[in-house]
């Protein structure tokens, strides 16, 4: 700390297979995370050679520190530095740097695999542990300002000790980095480009969509927190009212959250005009691909989108450990173009890229609204009446799991639609389609709901339903609602998650709406019964987002 930026001291050259093996080690176990790069991707292998035989890049090997970093009020953060080979040559040489905040509850070696590659292209490259975990000092803050002014001062603490340029710096990262870094966008504009890889814009969005609880999202982050690292008070009382539906505190819940949120700050990121690139899972069980979707297309500044199967993480977990990996490829292609100027037709591919959980090929288009090429809408005309409190038997799967089942198998969750109770699961199916329905985008749900109690959950799911009855799940969402009148009929509005699935010719898709899943808190009371109709003046209907023949 606090050494000359000429005087810095012997780096140590660490190998590509160490590199990978340390990565695995600290990925061993998670076996949704292996998986090969797809062909068809966006990135091409003339132009990834193009980047690594440019100005800056360097097929030496690069070199490898462990220092330690004072953070925002002295604070310290673990961290390692990799460094081009070039820079032993000239000490007045500069290179784009590239910032790596951690992972919720990952050691400061997750990025090394990717790290070491990136300096070998000609990045000084940084990846730090977050406070509160592992090594680091302090507490867990969840992406609070401790958080984001200690982004700043890593950066602060490159230029005086790398040979950093000071006006090429991008920062990126996986779920909880991807959050920090687009922050560290809005509060520090020596940011030129960022890498949100499966992370949130929306933090209200994310994990209390539709005012519903994700209790196994929220459960498994506090539960590795504890784990990995020492919740500050603040997190552990929101942790608390947010597991024990303290609805007295939902107000400042609420607050909390969206002092985390980088779309809280959308006018300062604009402002700020960081290349950002946003990559996403369909499935991910933590930050759904909505709230991504929506402050993508607020983003006014250079942008790019990639949706593609999987979990939380799962889409670009190979790349941790070293291997082929199409995401990573996309946002080694992204900083080489924002960051040392390559021309690698990053900025004339259509900006959102999509890759279907049916057949696996990519598509782009110009902007998320030009995804669906028209909708269409399925009347739900027949009133149904659901007991609530039981588990229906159809619902979303269980995080991590269920998506990544989905990826790597073709295997949703399922349910056998005849088979479901009527007494706990409302039901309407469509008819059965003569081709190929291609659903692209966010299917919207409108219909009026009479509860005989005050507080109420419903999810919805959309199924694929094959001949035999089996239907494979297309996507859901919750929604809850509390103070309503009793017996008094509202309208609800609720948008399930956006996806990309194509329905077979000879299927038909079935909604099916109950009260109970091991997803989410519920709040029916004992003996709760919803209505759902659909009342002449305003007739409900499922909105559906189709591609192609199917629109």
């Amino acid at each position: 700390m606090g050494q000359p930026r000429h005087s810095r001291p012997p780096r140590r050259s660490l190998r590509t297979s160490a590199a990978g093996a340390v990565s695995a080690a600290v990925l061993a176990g998670s076996a949704f995370s292996v998986a090969p790069a797809a062909e068809g991707a966006p990135a091409r292998t003339t132009e990834l050679a193009q980047s690594l035989t440019s100005a800056d890049a360097d097929t030496s090997s690069a070199s490898v520190r462990f220092v330690d970093i004072e953070g925002d009020g002295g604070t310290v953060l673990k961290a390692n530095v990799f460094t081009p080979a070039a820079a032993d040559g000239d000490p007045h040489r500069r290179f784009p740097l590239i910032v790596l905040p951690t992972s919720w509850g990952m050691p400061q070696v997750e990025y090394i695999a990717q790290a070491k590659k990136l300096a070998e292209s000609g990045y000084v490259v940084i990846g730090y542990n977050v406070r509160g975990f592992w090594q680091s000092g302090g507490q867990i803050e969840v992406a609070g300002p401790p958080d984001i002014a200690d982004a700043s001062k890593v950066i602060d603490w490159a230029l005086a000790n790398t040979p950093a340029d000071p006006d090429r710096i991008g920062m990126g990262g996986v779920s909880y980095g991807a959050g920090i870094s687009l922050l560290a966008s809005a509060f520090d504009p020596r940011v030129k480009a960022v890498v949100a890889l499966s992370g949130w814009a929306n933090l209200i969005d994310s994990i209390y969509s539709g005012r519903t609880q994700h209790v196994q999202a929220a459960g498994m982050l506090g539960a590795t927190g504890y784990l990995t690292g020492r919740p500050s008070p603040e997190t552990e009382r929101a942790l608390k009212d947010f597991l024990s539906s303290n609805l007295d505190r939902e107000e400042e819940m609420i607050a909390w959250a969206k002092k985390r949120s980088p779309a809280t700050y959308l006018d300062r990121i604009n402002a700020g005009g960081a290349a950002i690139m946003l990559g996403n899972a369909w499935g991910d069980s933590i930050f759904p691909p909505n709230q991504y979707a929506d402050f993508y297309e607020k983003l006014t500044g250079p942008k790019r989108l990639e949706f593609r199967p999987g979990d939380h993480a799962t889409p670009e977990g190979s790349g941790l450990l070293g291997l082929p990996n199409d995401t990573w490829d996309s946002a080694h292609r992204w900083f080489d173009h924002h960051l040392r100027g390559v021309d690698n037709g990053v900025d004339r591919e259509p900006p959102v890229q999509l890759k279907s959980r049916s057949d696996g090929a990519y598509e782009g288009y110009r902007s998320w609204s030009d995804v669906p090429s028209g909708t269409r809408r399925l009347p739900l005309g027949e009133s149904e009446r659901i007991h609530a409190n039981t588990d229906s038997g159809a619902n979303g799967g269980t995080i991590f799991l269920s998506s990544a089942l989905d990826q790597f198998l073709k295997l949703p969750p399922m349910a056998s639609v005849p088979l479901l109770p009527r007494s706990f699961a409302a039901v309407w199916q469509s008819e059965r389609y003569a081709e190929q329905q291609r659903i692209r985008g966010t299917v919207k749900l409108h219909t009026t709901v009479t509860s005989t109690h005050s507080s109420g959950t419903a999810v919805a799911y959309l199924y694929d339903v094959g001949p035999l009855g089996l239907g494979k799940l297309v996507t859901h969402a919750p929604i809850t609602f509390h103070d309503r009148t009793p017996g008094k009929p509202f309208g609800v509005d609720l948008e399930l998650f956006s996806t990309a699935y194509d329905v077979p010719a000879g299927h038909r898709l079935a909604l099916v709406v109950d009260t109970v899943d091991p997803l989410y808190i519920e709040h029916n009371p004992d003996g709760a019964r919803l209505t759902f109709s659909s009342p002449a003046q305003d007739p409900s209907y499922l909105e559906v987002p189709l591609r192609g023949a199917g629109s």
